[in-house]
């Protein structure tokens, strides 16, 4: 293993190399005190190999997994559970949070990659459990990254203790309302965890704090989240919708989906409040300055229910509310009806409205049939896209949801694939500068081989395929080629002393040849070669070799 690039509550994280195929990745040794619970392990390798089968953009690609045998202080052999990863050069979210706010639209693309993700992973069947910007990484291109999927149900489900998986997890800041309860978990405690996310980077802090994690936790169950407009002015009420949405306590009236969620998060990206048809009462109860408003009401409901020391003192309304109340009910309905009979019989109605489908990841003939089927016209724009396989919808504008008449001009953008960019040239620099620069370029580094060199120090870089100059894919891996530092030195035994020579000095080796009589045996014509002081094989580069030729009567 490499050097320590990263430390967290559960694990060690370092980078090393692949030897077999020549990358760089990154190995997580996870803690000892987790090593100690055999439940764990199991459940370990069994969740690793469920997250080693999923393959997307936006997740960390889970390589390989197994066990080290470490050991400790007192001298006792521990096996160390590891997996190894994607390497991902880049900075944690968490970090970026630390800078201060992230801007809305910054703030919008981010969580669009991060659902992206959790649609794919709820479709596979695997539920994250531990979002949190730290378990976000954002590459030197702006791509998002998530990781540790698995990891999170592997500790739940086995027989770590409760104070043991809070200290694994780090902070209770982005535990679910059922998840803070013990209850099962779906996919939509991913969906909260990940409002908790948007929360943080719009307004730089946690929804909420506590001097324990227990008190956060209750905090989750029991309290309405602030907007997020309250810390951060910037924030549109937009914004604010959706956080309250995906923080909702009831999971039943959370977002049902990642696709809903990224919706709606787009929709509110573009300045569009998302409009909810919510339960009598709920639209005092998404939001709320007093944070103690909700568990207030329902602390003092159940003291209600339960003092049966109070005595009502009026059993009804009194007599003068209950015909105001008949008395306005006759006034509304008299005014509607003279309204109606006022109208004119030829008033045209408005037409009746559309909503904009969700189109993503459908072809244009799809996109075109489905907004034909209401009545809507659809053009077709193109753009690259990095997530997005060529020849499907990312996106439209208006975009989904929006509410638009008959006719209207759907503009359907579809993607074209990665885009297209020059392979850099990296030859004659390290390899580990030539990875940064082909990461700079949008490239990851894929296999490394060598190759023996006369000139080139051992280590740099050769050539690469496909090579500088050459177009490429975002995203796509270079397979890069390094000097061995080495020549390949014949056998030179039977050659002439004038041959033998050139051979050593040619192009090829450029080695330093030195001719050494030997009295000992007749000499021959042209004095062939009969010994040499480097066996045939590889050699290093400017190595001095001593050919040995017959000089005796």
């Amino acid at each position: 293993m490499g050097e320590l690039i990263g430390r967290g509550g559960m694990s060690d994280v370092h980078r090393g190399t692949d030897s077999r195929l020549g990358r760089t990745v990154a190995i997580k040794l996870l803690k000892p005190s987790l090593a100690s619970d055999p439940a764990f392990r199991t459940r370990f390798r069994q969740e690793a190999q469920a997250a080693a089968r999923m393959a997307h953009p936006t997740i960390v690609r889970v390589f390989d997994a197994g066990e080290e045998t470490v050991v400790d202080a007192s001298g006792h052999e521990t096996q160390l559970p590891f997996i190894v990863m994607e390497y991902v050069d880049g900075t944690l979210l968490k970090d970026l949070i630390k800078q201060g706010p992230l801007a809305s639209s910054e703030a919008v693309r981010i969580l669009e990659g991060v659902l992206t993700a959790l649609e794919y992973s709820h479709r596979a069947g695997v539920v994250h459990r531990d979002i949190k910007p730290g378990n976000i990484m954002i590459t030197r291109n702006g791509q998002v990254k998530v990781m540790d999927f698995g990891i999170a149900r592997a500790i739940s489900d086995s027989s770590t203790t409760v104070a043991q998986t809070t200290a694994i997890l780090g902070t209770a800041s982005y535990f679910s309302p059922e998840q803070a309860k013990g209850e099962i978990v779906d996919a939509r405690t991913d969906l909260y965890s990940t409002g908790v996310v948007l929360f943080e980077m719009l307004t730089a802090r946690p929804p909420f704090r506590g001097d324990t994690p227990v008190a956060v936790a209750y905090q989750h169950v029991s309290e309405v989240a602030p907007k997020p407009s309250s810390f951060n002015p910037q924030v549109s009420p937009a914004l604010d919708a959706v956080v309250a949405r995906a923080m909702t306590k009831d999971r039943e009236r959370r977002y049902q989906s990642a696709a809903e969620f990224r919706s709606e998060l787009e929709l509110a990206g573009a300045g569009h409040v998302p409009i909810h048809h919510e339960p009598d009462g709920a639209a005092t109860a998404l939001f709320s300055h007093d944070p103690h408003a909700v568990s207030g009401s329902e602390l003092a409901l159940k003291q209600l229910s339960e003092d049966t020391g109070m005595v009502r003192t009026q059993r009804r309304p009194p007599a003068l509310w209950i015909w105001a109340g008949v008395v306005s009910i006759i006034v509304i309905v008299i005014t509607v009806m003279l309204w109606a009979m006022n109208l004119s019989p030829n008033t045209e109605l408005p037409p009746t409205s559309r909503e904009v489908p969700v189109l993503t990841g459908q072809t244009f003939a799809e996109a075109q049939t489905a907004l034909g089927g209401l009545e809507l016209q659809a053009t077709e724009l193109r753009e690259a896209s990095a997530t997005v396989p060529a020849d499907q919808v990312i996106r439209t504008d208006p975009v989904a949801g929006t509410i638009v008449n008959p006719d209207t001009m759907i503009k359907v953008y579809v993607s074209s694939g990665k885009t297209a960019i020059a392979v850099p040239d990296v030859s004659n620099i390290s390899l580990a500068d030539a990875e940064a620069k082909l990461a700079a370029a949008g490239f990851q580094l894929g296999l490394t081989t060598k190759q023996n060199s006369p000139t080139i120090p051992a280590d740099i870089v050769l050539s690469t395929a496909p090579a500088a100059g050459a177009e490429a894919h975002e995203g796509d891996t270079v397979d890069v080629t390094i000097s061995s530092g080495l020549v390949l030195l014949p056998d030179l035994t039977g050659q002439t002393l004038s041959a033998a020579t050139s051979i050593l000095q040619g192009p090829d080796l450029q080695l330093t040849a030195t001719a050494v009589p030997d009295v000992n045996c007749p000499a021959q014509p042209n004095d062939p070669i009969v010994r040499q002081s480097l066996a045939a094989g590889d050699v290093p580069q400017k190595s001095q070799v001593e050919i040995t030729y017959c000089s005796g009567k």
